[in-house]
């Protein structure tokens, strides 16, 4: 051992001790409340856990079978699948052209960038609530229902029609509102990374701008960032509470329609029953499917295939 080793170990086990002192708590709470919490959840689920943490009763698959025999919850799967057809494609072409229109700026790029991302920024609950009491207030004062009278319309009570199901365009426009400026900033670095020579090389050989561009060139080189932005929205598709929960429930709780598959186990785990093995097993079925959704999209995607 030379002494030029001694001073090198010692250096190396400082730097693995300064690396746990700044790691150490963040993976310490990481573990104690959220992998602990998700293991403890999957083991109720094997339980009868009526208001306990702490069952006795196993009851091995039970849980699962109720819960897939459950017609509220195979309903809030199919509330789901509306939700998704209507914020994916939606979220994803308004946030496509916000990032083109910004790119094209010149100047005061910052200024919009920031405008756009600033919702993104705010609280799912407060832009809830305020969508609920001023942009679609079933009275007529909300401004919705202002714009109609303008034209001679009568007020609309937005949350409480269902036929036509009118809550759908106040839940579907606060949560583009929300995430569409992040997305968009996604685009724009994916619109950044191309190399402005395609572009040259494109109108030397004639290609019109606007369409024909838009299609040939801009859209194949964001494919990676399509494909990440599409199973993003799928994942928080799935994940949709707060907007839901704070639009439609109010002092009489909350209406049979509209329920997504986080509000149901909500209402099961923690509503009168407090089933929270019942609530458990709901949680780790929808954990599976948004698993097999994800892996299944991004193999159909491409998700990672070598460009040829």
């Amino acid at each position: 051992m030379t002494a030029d080793t001694v001073p090198a170990r010692r250096r190396a086990r400082g730097r693995d001790r300064w690396f746990w002192v700044f790691v150490g708590p963040f993976a310490l709470g990481l573990g104690l409340f959220t992998y602990l919490p998700l293991l403890w959840s999957v083991a109720l689920s094997f339980f009868d856990a009526r208001n306990t943490v702490t069952p006795t009763d196993f009851v091995g698959l039970d849980n699962y079978t109720a819960m897939l025999s459950d017609d509220a919850f195979l309903d809030s799967l199919r509330t789901f699948l509306v939700f998704t057809a209507f914020i994916v494609p939606t979220t994803y072409v308004f946030s496509l052209s916000l990032a083109l229109m910004v790119n094209r700026v010149r100047r005061a790029r910052a200024f919009f960038r920031s405008v756009f991302f600033l919702p993104a920024a705010c609280s799912y609950v407060v832009a809830a609530l305020v969508w609920k009491t001023s942009v679609f207030s079933g009275v007529r004062f909300g401004l919705a229902n202002t714009v109609l009278g303008w034209s001679g319309g009568d007020p609309v009570a937005w949350l409480s029609a269902t036929d036509p199901p009118w809550y759908w365009l106040v839940i579907v426009t606060v949560r583009l509102w929300l995430q569409a400026g992040f997305f968009m900033i996604l685009f724009l670095a994916g619109l950044q990374r191309i190399d402005p020579v395609l572009y040259e090389a494109a109108a030397v050989d004639g290609a019109r701008p606007g369409r024909q561009v838009l299609r040939h060139i801009t859209l194949p080189q964001l494919r990676g960032t399509s494909v990440a932005v599409v199973l993003l929205l799928v994942i928080n598709a799935f994940q949709a509470f707060d907007e839901f929960y704070n639009l439609l429930s109010d002092a009489r709780g909350y209406p049979p329609y509209a329920r997504p598959p986080l509000v149901y186990l909500y209402y099961t785990a923690l509503g009168q029953g407090q089933n929270l093995g019942l609530g458990s097993a709901g949680a780790v079925i929808l954990a599976v499917v948004i698993a097999v959704v994800t892996v299944g999209q991004a193999r159909w995607l491409g998700l990672g295939r070598r460009e040829r």
